[in-house]
């Protein structure tokens, strides 16, 4: 067979030959699908073997395989939200769908049109999926798989769920009420997906209202097309605003940008951190100084300096504290961008997480932190993984390794480019909202002591010489001389002469005799006579032994 290269053009190409390049589509796609069903299996046997090791070393079950999703997300190259629902699916596969798995073997259906058989027959009994499975892809009904679309797929699946119980399709209608929400995520050009999850009643007569009154507007001459129009009344609506003022809303985006695109004029993309509310990735340089722009006219806007080596890495902080302080987290989000560090993982960053355990000796700090998701900060706490900070080109990374032995290597993505080349550069964080970043608290252990709260903003030295502690978060130094400290840092000074004060708990409070007690209950008070009614006991002045000082 001739297969077309990069050269090849269309015309001069017989029909035989174009024929056999046809079948062979078909031929491949049999063996793709061919190819999940023995994922499917192996993941099951991943799970199983998983789950048994741990339950001999005696983990509770509901935290068995927890770290599954991650390895199988980590080996499909795809993230662990989707390694999960692929861990789940195929557990359905190999388990419960016997027929549905096996005309995956053959080639005959595709992995998600096998996935839509297990999503639309989630809510029924084992009994009934069994037979709806039979039903669609038993031997005698493959034929007539294969012709039918996947519409068609799934409204047979439930004419026939609905004819075994149909109180379980009511059940399930009734819970889907109960998950109507609204949620975000970004789009291409700096735009996003606004979606509502409503009961269709609503939904549809939400539509027809915004569809009527685009209409109307554009019969009377407005430029703007239909779908335009639509998406302006919504916002104005929600927001509450005039109409023509749906871009005056306040809203809050951090904005990473270089000094250099910010300042200067230059052609440095700019990020909008995925942590906040809503994130875009990257914009072009002119789009972020719009939005800097826009937020500076309406007085909404913070800047705070981050600095950086030559390598593009955030210089180092850390604390005392058990947490990773506001002022710390943030500047994980910023490093990260706001996307989970793991590989494969495009999740918001919702945890400051220690790469080395803070149980272990990992200390809070920038190089032992990491942004992560939820699903991944609880996948590494199961047994058989590490972690380790590294550095990869200058930039900081992280080296994990599985319970299997496989090792998977992060990087942080490279910040913005500073308009400096000296020691050390910095880009900047614009954030825009309604209200002061609650990050400005200084909560890292190289911020600046109770004396320095009048000093400006921005340290005095030279800017070109990397500066002995780090004003990662807009925050002066220490006075010349003095050591910067934590506030999470609570010690006792002593002189060098008593050397340390030895610590002994106060001893309990003597309880009074049972005898006494009865006696006492039965007889009546007698107030002194020079004490006010009211006011209590003057207690004695005794010593406090709690704390003896070695003489």
């Amino acid at each position: 067979m001739i297969l077309p290269g990069a050269t090849d053009t269309p015309a001069g190409v017989p029909r035989v030959v174009q024929a056999e390049w046809v079948d062979l589509l078909g031929e491949l796609e049999a063996v793709k699908n061919a190819i999940t069903a023995t994922q499917a299996r192996l993941t099951v046997a991943l799970d199983e073997a998983t789950r048994a090791d741990e339950a001999r070393q005696s983990i509770r079950a509901e935290r068995r395989g927890r770290g599954v999703p991650n390895q199988v997300g980590a080996a499909l190259r795809v993230s662990p939200h989707a390694g999960a629902g692929f861990v789940s699916t195929s557990r359905v596969w190999v388990t419960q769908m016997p027929h549905t798995f096996a005309a995956l073997q053959a080639g005959v259906l595709s992995q998600w049109r096998a996935t839509l058989l297990v999503r639309e027959t989630s809510h029924l009994s084992l009994e009934h999926r069994a037979l709806i499975d039979e039903e669609i892809c038993g031997p005698a009904h493959l034929t007539e798989l294969t012709r039918m679309s996947t519409k068609r797929l799934i409204a047979r699946i439930k004419e026939l769920a609905a004819q075994l119980d149909v109180h379980a399709c009511v059940k399930r209608n009734a819970k889907a009420v109960t998950e109507r929400r609204v949620s975000i995520r970004p789009a291409p050009d700096l735009m996003v997906y606004l979606t509502a999850l409503v009961p269709m009643a609503q939904g549809v007569q939400a539509y027809a209202q915004l569809k009527a009154t685009a209409d109307a507007t554009k019969a009377t001459g407005d430029e703007r097309g239909v779908g335009q129009i639509m998406a302006d009344t919504l916002i104005e609506r929600v927001t509450t605003r005039e109409p023509g003022h749906a871009n005056d809303v306040p809203v809050t985006i951090n904005l990473l940008v270089s000094d250099d695109t910010l300042l200067a004029g230059g052609n440095q993309p700019a990020v909008v951190v995925e942590g906040a509310p809503v994130g875009a990735g990257v914009v072009p340089a002119p789009v972020a100084r719009n939005l800097a722009a826009h937020a500076i006219d309406t007085d909404t806007a913070w800047l705070r300096s981050i600095y950086v080596n030559p390598h593009g890495r955030l210089l180092a902080t850390t604390s005392t504290s058990r947490f990773h302080p506001q002022g710390l987290a943030s500047l994980l989000r910023a490093r990260e961008q706001g996307i989970c560090a793991t590989t494969w993982c495009d999740a918001p960053i919702r945890h400051a997480d220690h790469v080395t355990p803070h149980a272990e000796g990992g200390p809070t700090s920038l190089d032992n932190g990491q942004g992560l998701c939820a699903r991944c900060n609880h996948a590494k706490q199961a047994p058989g993984w590490a972690q380790k900070a590294t550095h990869l080109n200058g930039l900081h990374a992280v080296e994990t390794v599985t319970p299997t032995g496989h090792t998977y290597v992060s990087v942080a993505p490279t910040p913005p480019t500073p308009a400096r080349s000296g020691d050390a550069g910095r880009f900047i964080e614009v954030v825009r909202g309604t209200s002061a970043p609650a990050d400005r608290d200084p909560s890292t252990a190289n911020e600046a002591n109770e004396a320095n709260r009048g000093q400006d903003a921005t340290p005095t030295r030279d800017r070109t010489a990397t500066p002995p502690w780090t004003p990662a978060v807009g925050m002066t130094g220490p006075a010349p001389g003095r050591v910067p400290r934590s506030r999470y840092s609570i010690g006792c000074r002593t002189t060098p002469a008593h050397g340390a004060i030895p610590y002994r708990p106060s001893p309990p409070p003597r309880q009074p005799r049972p005898t006494q007690q009865s006696h006492l209950a039965h007889q009546p008070l007698n107030r002194p006579a020079n004490r006010t009614p009211g006011r209590a006991r003057a207690r004695s002045s005794r010593p406090d032994l709690s704390w003896p000082h070695p003489t």
